[in-house]
């Protein structure tokens, strides 16, 4: 089965808004084994939105469309498809009372304007939306479906998962293919190394694609493998993932839904092991990824941010001899803030950043996107030196997953 995306807003067309509904559903539909045939964006304009429709129609056996159900003048998704495929609009009375219930909960001022996300076009199937006021809604269009979601993407990502794809699996019963997905994680080599190196395998299953995907600072690899036979879908796909695992696994961090946090707190917890964070350029972002992880309390101390040279000589204990011979972007001053945080809170590890994140501050000798990050544990003292050639917000972005990756290969006992 084909899917086309049509997601619908100003704000996507404008360039203020990202549209990062079209890639969650891309991901899902994939899952499924179907293929995605277009994304489309549009504005919130009757003429775009039935011409988007009419497009996506002529290509794809199912249309997912996102935005436009709220209550305002410029929402007008709903009556625009009803219109463009020759339907009148209702009411739907339990719909409408159940979100005038929700406002009354929520002591909001009801205005007859939120009575428009009760309408719906005839013979629509409504999709339910437990934690918001915008349901969607199903249509058939002859052997063919059209699905309108709202944009929000957290109610539109349990809508797609619980809401719409059961739908779409009764509705085009493809034949007994299984699809399974995996997705291998890695850090630390850039995509056209990866490509080569597992182009270098020369893998040739059946049903078996592999995919890469950026996502900065990581890349993703994923594989997907459908058959008709369950047990060599499953087979192909470890087959593939243990060949790409042997080539690439000095680079490979997590799998899947794991993140390079959770997997740090995961070795921190299983050594009961402590962690202290001493932060200059990264600004607190090692800090905020780790406390991210349920249960951050057994093995994270604490942050500081040290950004001023006088805060890192008051917090940290970083001598002031230290900064003055070496500068605060050093390898001695990135040591003596990890030794420093480890020693004033008592932990068993510290790990610091400090750096030049531009885009002015830099010299000859320190250009912006020099980095140092340190790691000691009272025995160990290791340091490394970056230089990247991003913008300041991805330096920072590196900088953090540096600092964890370096903690990573600590823990599991490789060189930093």
């Amino acid at each position: 089965m084909k899917v086309g995306i049509l997601t619908i807003g100003n704000e996507l067309t404008s360039g203020m808004t990202q549209d990062t509904n079209s890639s969650y559903i891309a991901n899902e539909i994939k899952t499924e084994g179907w293929e995605i045939a277009a994304m489309m964006s549009v504005g919130d304009d009757e003429s775009s939105i039935a011409s988007g429709l009419d497009y996506m129609l002529k290509i794809s056996e199912a249309v997912i469309v996102t935005g436009g159900l709220g209550p305002t003048a410029d929402d007008i998704t709903t009556a625009s498809i009803a219109k463009a495929c020759g339907l009148n609009l209702y009411t739907d009375r339990v719909i409408l009372e159940r979100i005038k219930e929700r406002f009354e909960k929520r002591n909001l001022k009801w205005t007859e304007n939120n009575a428009k996300q009760a309408l719906f076009p005839e013979g629509a199937e409504i999709i339910d939306n437990p934690t918001g006021s915008a349901c969607g809604f199903s249509l058939e269009r002859g052997e063919k479906i059209v699905a309108v979601l709202p944009g929000v993407p957290g109610e539109m990502k349990w809508m797609i998962t619980e809401g719409l794809i059961p739908v779409l699996r009764w509705k085009f019963k493809e034949s007994e293919k299984t699809t399974i997905r995996t997705t291998i994680k890695l850090f630390g080599l850039p995509e056209s190394t990866i490509d080569e190196a597992i182009g270098q395998l020369d893998i040739d299953l059946p049903g078996v694609i592999i995919g890469f995907y950026p996502r900065f600072p990581e890349i993703h690899v994923v594989i997907t493998s459908v058959n008709t036979d369950r047990y060599a879908v499953s087979e192909n796909l470890e087959i593939v993932k243990m060949r790409i695992t042997e080539r690439l696994k000095k680079n490979i961090f997590a799998c899947d839904y794991e993140t390079m946090e959770g997997v740090v707190a995961k070795y921190l917890k299983s050594k009961s092991m402590t962690l202290a964070v001493a932060e200059s350029c990264t600004g607190g972002l090692i800090a905020d990824r780790l406390t991210n992880v349920p249960g951050s309390s057994d093995f994270f101390e604490r942050g500081v941010v040290a950004y001023s040279n006088p805060s890192k000589i008051a917090l940290l204990n970083v001598p002031q001899s230290t900064i003055d011979q070496n500068g605060a972007v050093s390898e001695e001053t990135a040591v003596a803030m990890s030794e420093g945080i480890r020693k004033t809170s008592g932990t068993d590890i510290g790990l610091s950043t400090t750096g030049i994140a531009g885009p002015a501050g830099g010299t000859l000798q320190k250009p912006v996107g020099t980095v140092y990050i340190a790691l000691t544990d009272g025995k160990r003292k290791a340091c490394r030196k970056f230089l990247f050639r991003w913008n300041r917000k991805r330096i920072k972005e590196i900088s953090a997953q540096w600092a964890l990756e370096m903690l990573r290969r600590y823990l599991i006992g490789r060189d930093i």
